[in-house]
């Protein structure tokens, strides 16, 4: 890491003490229920200010627009901001969308979830010769709720196309038999979620001979 940069909440100096506004003092960012409502009723807040959401431009986009739906067209809907996809873009990408694994542990308990993983390598890195075995894909099920996935992260080429791609069928309730019955296309990365079948929890050797 040559340069990490990160960003203040200015909200100390905007006058929201003289309304009653309450703000996390730790970093000066605002705590909201779910529909992004402040401890004072008819004031809101949304985007990077929010304290314990996701710094990320399309969610204070989507926050937004339901925001103003919800206050001025009758609208119900609330922004998801469990199930949003984002990508690191470091040179060998890391994706992901839903519960990090000991988020989910803490949400649904350990003994109600099946964490499916695999190490992989892409079709590319053979000719060249890479290092095999370098790339992981893994999900997170809820046994409770049909083996629901509530958790997807990949670390591999083009993790981010990946990685929204797959955040649809997550968004509709994306299943691990519906993940079995889904033909995947070779030799793509994303393939390999459609065929996974070694869970973290039998300690099965999770290396792969081939593309």
């Amino acid at each position: 890491v040559l340069l990490a940069i990160g960003r203040d909440a200015c909200t100390r100096n905007i006058g929201l003490q003289t309304i009653g506004v309450k703000i996390n003092e730790k970093n000066g960012k605002v705590p909201v229920n779910d529909e992004e409502q402040t401890n004072v009723p008819y004031v809101y807040a949304i985007g990077d200010i929010l304290d314990g959401k996701l710094e990320l431009t399309p969610v204070a986009i989507q926050a937004g627009r339901l925001l103003a739906q919800r206050l001025y067209g009758g609208s119900s809907r609330k922004c998801d901001y469990i199930n949003v996809p984002t990508t690191v873009f470091t040179p060998l990408e890391y994706g992901s969308c839903g519960f990090p694994e000991q988020r989910a542990i803490d949400e649904y308990g350990k003994q109600n979830l099946e964490v499916y993983h695999t190490l992989f390598w892409p079709l590319e890195w053979t000719v060249p010769g890479r290092d095999n075995n370098t790339c992981y894909a893994k999900i997170i099920c809820n046994k409770q709720d049909n083996n629901r996935v509530i958790g997807l992260h990949v670390l591999g080429p083009n993790a981010g196309e990946v990685t929204q791609g797959f955040a649809a069928a997550i968004k509709c309730g994306l299943t691990k038999e519906l993940l079995d019955e889904t033909i995947g296309i070779h030799p793509t990365c994303a393939e390999v979620f459609t065929t996974m079948d070694i869970t973290k929890s039998s300690g099965q050797d999770i290396t792969q001979k081939g593309c």
